[in-house]
């Protein structure tokens, strides 16, 4: 869209001479001979630039016009022309408001490049705007589907602490949403125009996590040919996301205890304290009580974790969610691949509601984003989702694992395994969990702490004797 500029000077002369030098770099130019006809352009259009002498003669003057154009239009930028002497009156111009100013007598180079710079510099804060509403559509609590009470809690608890500092743990089996979470709960804080930072502690070597996280000094260790910046520093006065923060290794779990009790880290190789402002939110898939107990996880580092904790469930558990997520997936999809619109069929809705899952909601996502792209119709028929048989998850078909990294397939697979295999033993003993520990060589704790895990539901497998 071509810019529009609003000239603003009572010598004809002058305004004659922008009006045609701005005309000639292609803007669209409207011009105004006094304070009191810029007033009553900016009520009557909407411009992009406004280059205003400051000295206008009987009526408003310039000053008057920069605070009628940032009332009525507060995204205009406003340049002024300054007589030889006004500096001082530029100054305060620039307080109120003025994108930059001009003095006489000025060339055209000197135009051009002002002009420019202050549209330049207008449209990188208008785009920034829209990206940053454009992050609040996708992420902000009304775009987390949830119709039940699980979710509904969920939303309660991020409506609650999202405006807060407090360190948040988001516990959920892998593809339930965690960083979604994290990135709403960034969004609607005093933090969000900050850096958001996401780590996922389990993808990083344990050779590399301390670089990664901290950051190190020049010849910290063999390959440290320069000083770099960790995901810590980078994150100042935003959020750091830890995601699966149960696979951190122990040494490194002590550094970022530190890190939350005093608010300071070094580098790898460095000895000078490097004070930090970030809020803390992390993530894992794992049983951090077991995890403690077993002296996998600092038992300081998860209490001071947990100070807010939010758990999401499985998308099995929430079947009622799946349409609405389902559509909610299709339309993005749609408007991101340039797709026609198209609508899920009656049989593809309730054949997804029958669906176990094993994926959660990265699985559902994936499944969408493959039948959108590849039915033939308007209508994606339950032939084009491509899930196999007809099962909740357990023994009757395998998962449907097509477009996922070899980790999520690996645990999906895992997962679908281990549930097939403790509901045949359950079944067998008739949902005696005492005898069905006992057959697979489990202890009782054990297998009831894989039940809860996986979601089982005693209507799965019959009561228990």
């Amino acid at each position: 869209m071509t810019p529009r500029i609003l000239v603003v000077e009572d010598e004809r002369a002058i305004q004659l001479a922008l009006s045609g030098l701005l005309r000639r770099q292609g803007y669209e130019v409207e011009v105004a001979g006094s304070g009191d006809d810029a007033l009553a352009a900016l009520v009557d259009g909407a411009f992009d630039l406004v280059l205003t002498d400051l000295a206008l003669g009987r009526g408003p003057d310039g000053m008057d016009v920069l605070r009628g154009a940032k009332e009525r239009r507060p995204e205009c930028a406003v340049v002024m022309i300054t007589a030889h002497g006004s500096e001082a009156i530029a100054v305060e111009a620039m307080k109120a408001g003025a994108e930059d100013y001009v003095p006489k007598p000025f060339d055209n180079d000197e135009i051009r490049m002002v002009v420019q710079r202050a549209l330049d510099r207008t449209r990188l804060e208008r785009e920034n705007r829209l990206l940053r509403e454009q992050i609040q559509r996708q992420y902000g609590f009304e775009n987390l589907i949830g119709a039940g009470p699980s979710m509904q809690q969920v939303f309660q608890t991020l409506q609650k602490v999202a405006e807060t500092d407090l360190t948040v743990l988001v516990l959920g089996e892998s593809g339930t949403g965690k960083e979604l979470v994290a990135q709403a709960l960034h969004n609607r804080s005093s933090r969000k125009d900050r850096p958001f930072v996401a780590v996922n502690c389990a993808a990083i070597s344990r050779e590399l996590v301390e670089s990664e996280l901290f950051g190190h000094e020049k010849g910290a260790f063999t390959g440290a040919d320069a000083r770099r910046v960790g995901r810590f520093e980078a994150a100042d006065g935003g959020t750091i996301f830890l995601d699966e923060i149960g696979d951190m290794a122990p040494e490194t779990q002590a550094k970022v205890l530190r890190v939350l009790q005093e608010r300071s880290f070094e580098r790898v190789g460095g000895t000078k304290p490097i004070a930090v402002d970030v809020r803390v939110v992390a993530a894992t898939h794992r049983n951090l009580p077991r995890e403690v107990a077993q002296n996998r996880f600092r038992e300081d580092l998860y209490y001071r974790l947990k100070v807010v904790e939010i758990g999401l469930p499985p998308l099995r558990d929430r079947p009622e969610d799946v349409p609405a997520l389902a559509q909610r997936f299709l339309e993005q999809v749609s408007e991101r691949l340039g797709l026609e619109k198209k609508r899920l069929g009656d049989d593809s809705l309730a054949r997804l509601a029958r669906h176990g899952w094993p994926g959660n909601v990265r699985e559902l996502h994936n499944v969408i984003e493959r039948a959108a792209v590849l039915s033939a119709g308007a209508t994606i028929e339950e032939s084009d989702l491509n899930l196999g048989s007809d099962a909740r998850g357990d023994a009757s078909g395998p998962a449907n694992i097509d477009g996922l990294v070899f980790s999520e397939a690996k645990k999906i697979a895992v997962e679908q395994f281990e549930r097939a295999f403790l509901l045949q033993a359950l079944r067998r003993t008739g949902g005696n969990i005492s005898r069905a520990a006992e057959s697979v060589g489990m202890v009782r704790q054990s297998l009831q702490q894989k039940i809860r895990e996986l979601g089982l539901r005693s209507e799965d497998w019959g009561n228990e004797s």
